[in-house]
């Protein structure tokens, strides 16, 4: 064991959406900060998507094996590298709407009210979507919340066989609107990401370290049990001991979890933090079925760049929320397409001697998203060194009204639109995103005012340990339909004041 000769203000674990705009807020403190990051910077190639197959098998997997409920062994979907998942992201960044701030009633049951509201939380949408460059308006979506300040840059032009899409979806009385999205504005690497804009400029400070395939194993605890003294990690084969007055875990909702469950010591015999033992549970991510058209002929490389959401919240003939949709992008570089082509397979039967690559060029895909209520049993759960996600998703009669209700409007625009832009094959092949997609993953330390049923405070402070916080989607009560990346950069913000604060810095 080697221990580390520097003592830290601040040790933040994890580099993506939650570590990296937490270093971004704390770094002009001049306070001593520790980033550990377990992968390494990302080749540039690997980012530019539009210049690989993003359906190679596991491309952008992790090189590990997670288990399923049954015990099943398989590769997740989630990426271990500077800027963390935001480096492959759709770079959609959207706010949870207003009500989802409160309790929802589900068809299935309830989704439970937030202890911070979305009035607290708007100044740091706001702060996040400046920091992080976000092209948007404030649009004629009808479920949009109010906004402080527009978005500092305009939306992104619709590629103009999506634009004449999206007039034929207004036509049918619907609101599409502009999706947010972050852009660096530089071509070899257009979407923005919390290296860019997080990490990158905060190691210009001198105060501020960063070590990279330091993957942290454990954390230690005091005799009281009461205060992390050290973050143990591995840096090539070498264990390090890592001490700091403040350590923050930005890992992802399952790692995080993960972190904690196998953290535990004497005085935390289930784990840290997890006296009320909720740590690991409620595990949430988003409903996602894709939805493919045949189209004419694109480059199959465009942006996302709207999205639909009149069912958000029900429709006459189904009173319940049902969620959102939005199209994919161009197929070549949408990450979770890499799990689905089989779907593309289904086309190849009307198209014969076209392969997956080139049924990508002439389809238009569309994601269509539901909230996915807090369960108790579905959880991180740590035996020995594997790790298992036990998880059965619910609320699913109205993803599938979501799904169906979509399918519908695509028939109605492709009657209604020029025949230039539709391949009416009449097929509409539909995927549902596999356990693998651990994107919009959140809900495993929820946040909350009671000790014994959250394992959070209200400034994602364990309730557990005094000086040990989590930043990342794991504080989440309840998922809304909307992916968590903004709310969880916002909520870094947030935090990141409060840090301020303790530090008794300006």
């Amino acid at each position: 064991m080697i221990i580390d000769d520097q003592h830290y203000d601040v040790i933040i674990v994890g580099t993506g959406a939650g570590g990296g705009t937490l270093l971004h807020k704390l770094a002009p403190t001049g306070k001593k900060i520790l980033i550990l990051e377990r992968g390494d910077f990302m080749p540039l190639e690997e980012q530019n998507r539009s210049n690989v197959d993003i359906f190679k098998k596991e491309r952008y997997h992790a090189p590990e094996q997670w288990y399923d409920i049954n015990g099943e062994p398989f590769s997740p979907q989630t990426n271990y590298a500077v800027g963390g998942n935001t480096k492959i992201y759709g770079a959609a960044l959207l706010r949870l709407r207003e009500p989802d701030f409160e309790a929802v009633n589900h068809q299935e049951g309830v989704s439970p009210e937030w202890c911070v509201k979305y009035a607290e939380f708007e100044p740091y949408y706001t702060e996040a979507e400046q920091l992080y460059m976000v092209h948007g308006e404030v649009s004629k979506d009808p479920t949009e919340p109010a906004h402080s300040r527009d978005y500092p840059y305009p939306a992104v032009a619709h590629e103009p066989m999506v634009q004449e899409v999206v007039d034929a979806i207004a036509q049918q009385g619907l609101h599409p609107a502009a999706i947010p999205l972050t852009l660096t504005r530089q071509d070899d690497d257009p979407t923005g990401d919390s290296e860019v804009f997080g990490i990158q400029p905060a190691l210009q400070a001198a105060n501020v370290t960063l070590k990279t395939k330091a993957q942290v194993i454990c954390l230690h605890t005091n005799p009281s049990g009461r205060i992390v003294k050290a973050v143990e990690a591995c840096i090539g084969n070498e264990s390090y001991l890592f001490s700091g007055d403040l350590v923050v875990l930005a890992c992802g909702a399952i790692n995080s979890a993960a972190l904690l469950l196998r953290s535990a010591n004497e005085k935390h015999p289930h784990g840290l933090a997890n006296s009320s033992d909720q740590v690991g549970r409620n595990l949430m991510k988003l409903q996602m079925t894709a939805v493919v058209q045949l189209s004419a002929p694109n480059s199959g490389k465009f942006l996302r760049s709207v999205y639909v959401n009149d069912f958000y919240w029900g429709d006459g003939d189904f009173p319940y929320p049902m969620g959102h949709i939005q199209n994919t992008g161009g197929l070549l570089q949408d990450i979770i397409f890499a799990e689905s082509p089989p779907m593309l397979s289904v086309f190849s039967k009307f198209m014969p001697g076209f392969g997956i690559q080139q049924l990508a060029t002439r389809s238009l895909g569309w994601w269509a998203m539901t909230e996915v209520l807090p369960d108790p049993n579905n959880r991180v759960r740590v035996e020995g060194e594997k790790l298992y996600l036990d998880y059965n998703p619910n609320n699913v009669e109205a993803h599938d009204r979501l799904v169906y209700r979509w399918i519908e409007v695509l028939k109605a625009i492709e009657k209604a639109a020029p025949s230039s832009i539709f391949q009416r094959s009449g097929m509409h092949p539909r995927g549902e995103s596999p356990l693998q997609v651990v994107a919009n993953q959140c809900g495993t330390c929820r946040f909350g005012t009671d000790p014994a049923t959250s394992v959070l405070d209200l400034n994602c402070r364990t309730h557990d340990l005094d000086n040990l916080y989590v930043v990342d989607s794991s504080f989440f009560p309840s998922s809304g339909s909307v992916g968590p990346a903004l709310t969880v950069m916002a909520n870094a913000l947030r935090v990141g004041d409060h840090l301020v604060k303790r530090l008794g810095a300006n």
